[in-house]
């Protein structure tokens, strides 16, 4: 029995030979952005897509082409879109050595002070079949020895801004050609293509939804939802799929253990780049045995950044400080301090150098998911 690789849920292949339409890139940009778009997708959400990626390019001065396929699907009740990366293994010790490498802030430097020494990592996990307190149990249990605890599963956009060599592949057809990443939206809902002038009324922020799922496949991902997919049968060591966001992902249990909390439950789980130590931004935790919202995410509906699980109708959003931050300590370089950077809320009534559009926030009750979903050959 093999784990089932997917967060969220499975992509619909619509990728078919001869309907790549136009690839588009950023020229003067240091992070480039390849979009292949499937036959159907309109100019005008082909032309916010390429907003969406210009907004990336402008905050990152690292030398990396991303290349993505971008179409439209129906998908489950309630996702607006989703996103399936390309990702692959690297060692702990690489990481750690790449990312010793990238540091460029005052945050990457106190970030890679925080990881464990060595070739290996420690981990509160719960949920596997051999955990100490039951088979299945979902009791946390120190983990520090084992697969699990020796390499990470890096997008592989996350590969080339470490300064790695991954390889690409289709996604199982998914991708018209060799991809980092393949987004799909929605046809199901209503998108407002041009938030210059705010949200329009009964419409969803198509930009701000694409920046986010951009940002699943640049590396805000989480393996805990692997094991909340596949709670109960798997042993640890079966549990490849720590990412590099997940080094930073802390509970107060795994902080007084010495360790950063890998377990799909509905304990607090907070971003921190100091073991533990800082109380930082609060993560979801888990769709199946956590919140309800894929751990890829930060913690709903509290307004904490571009990469929260959902999106309002009538909502403007925008990058924020803690996205910034999480991105810079994952191996990003940034253009910008984050530390002086507004949260969303006041970003979406700015207008900045850097592609971001102003315009008045307006909320609703009415939400949406945005998916994490990676679905790679078992």
């Amino acid at each position: 029995m093999s784990i089932k690789r997917t967060l969220g849920r499975i992509l619909r292949n619509t990728a078919a030979a001869g309907v790549l339409l136009a690839a588009s890139s950023q020229a003067q940009a240091a992070l480039i952005f390849n979009f292949s778009f499937i036959s159907g997708t309109s100019v005008a959400a082909q032309n916010a897509f390429i907003a969406a990626g210009n907004r990336w390019s402008s905050l990152f001065s690292d030398n990396v082409t991303v290349a993505m396929t971008v179409g439209t699907a129906s998908l489950g009740a309630g996702i607006l879109a989703q996103a399936n990366s390309t990702t692959q293994n690297f060692s702990y010790s690489t990481f750690k050595s790449a990312l010793t490498v990238d540091s460029t802030s005052a945050n990457d430097f106190t970030a890679v002070a925080s990881l464990d020494s060595g070739s290996s990592f420690n981990m509160l996990i719960n949920g596997t079949s051999d955990n100490p307190f039951g088979s299945g149990s979902a009791t946390p249990y120190l983990d520090a020895a084992g697969a699990n605890n020796t390499q990470l599963e890096l997008t592989t956009a996350n590969a080339k801004a470490l300064g790695l060599n991954p390889t690409l592949t289709d996604l199982g057809g998914n991708c018209l050609t060799l991809c980092d990443g393949f987004i799909e939206f929605s046809n199901s809902f209503a998108f407002d293509l041009d938030p210059s002038n705010g949200i329009d009324a009964g419409q969803y922020d198509f930009i701000a939804i694409a920046t986010h799922e951009i940002g699943h496949s640049l590396g805000f991902v989480s393996g805990v939802d692997v094991l909340d997919f596949n709670f109960g049968p798997f042993t640890a060591n079966q549990f490849t799929f720590v990412s590099p966001l997940d080094m930073f992902r802390y509970s107060a249990a795994s902080t007084a253990a010495g360790a950063i909390d890998w377990t799909a439950d509905n304990r607090a789980k907070y971003f921190s780049i100091d073991g533990g130590a800082t109380v930082g931004t609060l993560f979801s935790n888990g769709l199946i045995q956590g919140d309800g919202r894929q751990a890829s995410h930060w913690k709903d509906s509290l307004g904490l950044g571009i990469m929260d699980p959902t999106a309002g109708i009538g909502e403007l959003l925008a990058i924020g400080n803690n996205d910034l931050t999480a991105f810079d300590v994952i191996g990003w370089n940034l253009n910008l301090d984050p530390s002086g950077v507004p949260e969303p809320a006041t970003w979406a009534m700015m207008i900045l150098g850097f592609g971001f559009i102003g315009g008045a926030m307006r909320r609703a009750n009415a939400r949406q998911l945005l998916g994490a979903a990676r679905t790679v050959p078992a």
